[in-house]
């Protein structure tokens, strides 16, 4: 039986609740701009916080809206906030890029200083075909991180992912399962990924965060909720590292692993969002030198 609507928006209020919650308690004073000797400057007796990072009363100022009304948004209350106040929390709480869209999509607004999507004409390609031709190990995802599509050079890497032998559905032909090919079910839950990920918390910490950034405007579908719950129950650092609300984009970077049969391995991270298919992240990873 499908579930009542308002639980879902339920869900997106207590999740936006939650995060600008975090992101207050994460800002200093200073850092918002309240710092002494300014019109908004403490006695001695305020600087002795109980409350970490900013009051409610002061992002409520900085952000032009009343104390009452920004209190219920963090509670979760049925309000509903303008794209134009959106933005000026997002700036009074100095959000990043990542941080802000995902601000606008937990609210279900449109953020005015936003890129129109890029549209195309163009149909969709053969993402296998495509990724195959890459000379080095690449992958596609989908906002749920889950693998579309690799390559060889791809799965001789990811040893305990990408390197399994698909299933073979009752006509024969092979699938690729989504929890043996799940990003986050692979660092969060899979020994061998430990093994293979050079400083492998702070990477799964990483990876939680960007997947949050993609998922904020998905979080009440049931296959993402499922998967939540269940990295949650299964995961102590996954449920930790959630209810810290980080939110980062996908920047790529230096990635180093400790492979198993070609020992240390070092590569820069380069990761494109497709045209034709906007929901899939692909991702390649060129070898670096020494």
């Amino acid at each position: 039986m499908r579930r009542p609507s308002f639980h879902s928006a339920d869900a997106r209020r207590k999740a936006l609740g939650d995060f600008l919650r975090a992101q207050r308690e994460r800002l200093t004073p200073a850092e918002a701009g309240l710092g002494a000797g300014g019109p908004h400057s403490m006695s001695g007796a305020e600087r002795r916080r109980r409350t970490p990072g900013l009051r409610r009363e002061e992002v409520a100022q900085l952000g032009g809206v009343s104390a009452t009304w920004y209190s219920w948004i963090e509670q979760g209350r049925e309000v509903s906030a303008s794209a134009p106040v959106l933005a000026r929390l997002a700036e009074a709480l100095r959000l990043s890029p990542a941080e802000r869209a995902y601000l606008f999509e937990l609210a279900g607004k449109r953020d005015p200083e936003a890129d129109e999507p890029a549209a195309t004409a163009e149909p969709p390609v053969d993402l296998q075909t495509v990724v195959d031709m890459i000379g080095c190990p690449a992958y596609a995802m989908d906002r749920l991180g889950t693998a579309r599509a690799w390559n060889k050079q791809a799965a001789h890497l990811f040893v305990g992912w990408l390197d399994k032998k698909p299933r073979k559905s009752q006509e024969g032909k092979h699938e690729r399962g989504k929890h043996e090919r799940n990003l986050l079910r692979y660092v969060f839950l899979e020994p061998a990924a430990r093994k293979l990920i050079h400083g492998w918390e702070e990477r799964a910490s990483r990876v939680l965060a960007e997947f949050r950034a993609d998922a904020g405007a998905h979080l009440t579908d049931e296959a993402v909720k499922a998967m939540i719950e269940e990295l949650r129950a299964k995961s102590p650092l996954f449920a930790r590292l959630w209810d810290a609300q980080e939110v980062l984009g996908r920047e790529g970077g230096e990635r180093t692993f400790d492979h198993p049969d070609d020992g240390f391995l070092r590569y820069r991270q380069i990761g494109f969002t497709l045209a034709a298919r906007p929901d899939l992240k692909l991702v390649m990873l060129v070898p670096e030198n020494d």
